[in-house]
């Protein structure tokens, strides 16, 4: 969990600012001293608090220390978005006065009410919506497609991100059944399977060992699966950590693609997956390339391109240059917030979840946005997501 210092000292200070304002409000308001007192001491309280958790050592921390620091930092935040609702209505209703006009009264009861949904839909999207799994279908049509892939079935998932669960295996147990029970011919992981290191993984290597599809579980790496977000003694530790990775995940029964490709025959027909290490813009490292993967990506062979970061697609696959019938990535989480098909990962990513098409349309780009959290463990929408993709041949 990285926290940038100059964001977190801004954040810091608006969220005083918020509470400089509730405490003299609650002063000039209410002729009892208690609510003001109450505000005070809390607020003391609460930034002792979040400064001692900030202090905490992240990145050589342990696993349940990392979770405390997620849990209280996420606790916080869920207070103050909800405080700074009420300041910013509250001043809103308070313009009048510059023109010794009277307070809306209503307006600052309305920030009241609306503060405290917004504390509840926080909360909901932590303790309910980050478990509530939908699973999207997507028909893809490609052009000189192998009559025997003509409605083949790819499941795909993405970004789990396991250390954020700890040791408790519920929900990804369940979203394993509900893979299984798509009956798809083949199911593909397109990256962070954790969030630190491996010895996160070790809880669920039995439960992601019950996937199971005729053509196997294909799986890639995503930037936060090279222990790059974690504090090593010296190389060789972070060396003998990914190897546990590949030896976890061959013990799951995975196939996982580094820089490499898998070809699957039906009848006298081929489908070939690549699989390449991660590839993004800044700032995530570059570990994978395309030509490493399969040397001629530009040949006829009908390809299905597995890249974590799909900012891979904008700068190699989507230029047509190379022949990819379809890439499957993951990565942005559509920032864990989605509503009415907005998110504010559109900011940040041009491509953030769902399907993308080339100026052809004949190299299209699909985004999961993941099963898992990072960072803050809430889904605002942007539900954790299984997609169903059936190829089709293109008439």
């Amino acid at each position: 969990m990285r926290i940038p210092m100059l964001p977190f000292v801004i954040v810091l200070l608006l969220c005083i600012a918020c509470d400089i304002y509730i405490y003299i409000i609650a002063k000039k308001r209410v002729r009892s001293s208690m609510p003001s007192k109450i505000q005070l001491i809390s607020s003391i309280a609460l930034y002792i608090f979040v400064l001692t958790i900030v202090a905490l050592p992240r990145r050589s921390g342990s696993d349940g220390q990392l979770l405390t620091i997620m849990w209280s930092l996420f606790g916080f935040m869920s207070v103050y978005m909800s405080k700074l609702l009420f300041c910013i209505m509250d001043l809103v209703a308070s313009i009048p006065c510059m023109w010794h006009g009277k307070r809306v009264k209503w307006l600052s009861i309305a920030g009241g009410i609306l503060s405290v949904l917004l504390f509840l839909l926080v909360w909901w999207g932590a303790l309910i919506n980050r478990f509530n799994i939908q699973v999207k279908e997507v028909e893809i049509p490609v052009k000189n497609l192998p009559e025997a892939f003509d409605g083949y079935k790819i499941v795909q998932f993405s970004d789990i991100h396991v250390g954020t669960f700890g040791q408790d295996t519920t929900f990804v147990g369940h979203l394993v059944d509900r893979i299984n029970s798509i009956n798809g011919d083949m199911i593909v992981f397109t990256g962070d399977i954790v969030n630190r290191k491996t010895e996160e993984l070790a809880p669920f290597v039995e439960v992601f060992s019950r996937l199971e599809a005729p053509d196997g579980v294909i799986s890639i790496l995503g930037n936060h699966d090279y222990g790059d977000y974690c504090d090593w003694q010296n190389e060789a530790s972070k060396a003998a950590n990914m190897r546990e990775l590949i030896e976890m995940q061959s013990k799951m029964g995975w196939n996982l693609l580094r820089n490499d490709h898998y070809t699957v025959y039906h009848d006298n027909d081929s489908l070939v997956v690549i699989g390449v290490e991660n590839v993004g813009d800044p700032p995530f490292k570059v570990y994978g390339s395309l030509k490493d993967s399969y040397p001629s990506p530009a040949d006829s062979a009908t390809k299905i391109l597995l890249t974590h970061n799909p900012a891979h697609w904008c700068h190699e696959i989507s230029d047509g240059k190379n022949n990819i019938a379809l890439t499957l990535s993951g990565h942005t989480h559509a920032m864990q917030m989605e509503l009415f098909g907005l998110s504010p990962a559109v900011f940040r990513y041009k491509t953030w979840g769902g399907l993308y098409k080339d100026n052809s349309g004949e190299r299209p780009l699909y985004v999961n946005i993941g099963a898992g959290t990072v960072g803050f463990p809430m889904r605002i929408g942007a539900t954790p997501e299984i997609t169903v993709i059936t190829l089709k041949k293109s008439r």
